[in-house]
C-alpha cells in the first residue's frame, strides 16, 4: 500500500494566480509559507520557512481566488506530485507541489500569530457600529417549531 498525502497549514506569500486549462477548467496556483520552530544547539529557539507550491482545479480554484490574498492563512489537504518538462535553455526541469484535494480558508485577519481577528476602527465619515464595544453579540433567538414524528424519514 502507499500514501501519498500532505497537509499544511500556512500563509499565502501572493496573491493566487488563475488561470484556464484548454478544456475550460479554472485553476489557480498558491505558494504557502510554513515555519518550522526548533532549539538550536544552544538552546536558542529558530524559526526556519519553507515554502510550498500548491495547484487547486475548479470551483476551489475560483473561491480561492476570489477570496484568498498575500498573507491569509489558508490550510491546505492534497498530494504531492511532482512534474518535469523541457526548459527553453534545453535542460529538463522539475517542479514539485501539492495538489489540493481541499482548501480551507484561515481566520479572517490572515496571519496564524494565534491572535484574535480585531475589527479596525471606523474611518471618518463612516457610520458607527449599531453595538457599543465590549457589548456581546445579542442572542440568537431560534423559532420554536412542534417535530412531529411522522415527518421524520425513517
Amino acid at each position: 500500500m502507499y500514501i501519498n498525502k500532505a497537509l499544511i497549514y500556512g500563509n499565502l506569500t501572493r496573491d493566487p494566480e488563475i488561470r484556464a486549462i484548454p478544456s475550460g477548467m479554472q485553476v489557480a496556483t498558491l505558494s504557502v509559507a510554513t515555519n518550522r520552530r526548533y532549539k538550536d544547539k544552544n538552546g536558542a529557539w529558530q524559526e526556519m520557512p519553507d515554502y510550498h507550491n500548491v495547484v487547486v482545479f475548479g470551483r476551489q480554484a475560483e473561491t480561492a481566488a476570489q477570496y484568498l490574498k498575500k498573507g491569509s492563512g489558508v490550510f491546505v489537504e492534497g498530494r504531492m506530485q511532482t512534474r518535469s518538462w523541457d526548459g527553453t535553455d534545453g535542460q529538463k526541469k522539475y517542479r514539485t507541489e501539492i495538489v489540493a484535494d481541499r482548501i480551507q480558508f484561515g481566520p479572517k485577519g490572515g496571519a496564524s500569530t494565534g491572535g484574535s481577528y480585531q475589527k479596525s476602527a471606523p474611518s471618518a465619515g463612516s457610520a458607527p457600529d449599531d453595538q457599543g464595544a465590549g457589548e456581546p453579540a445579542p442572542a440568537i433567538e431560534y423559532p420554536e417549531e412542534e417535530i412531529n414524528a411522522e415527518d421524520i424519514p425513517f
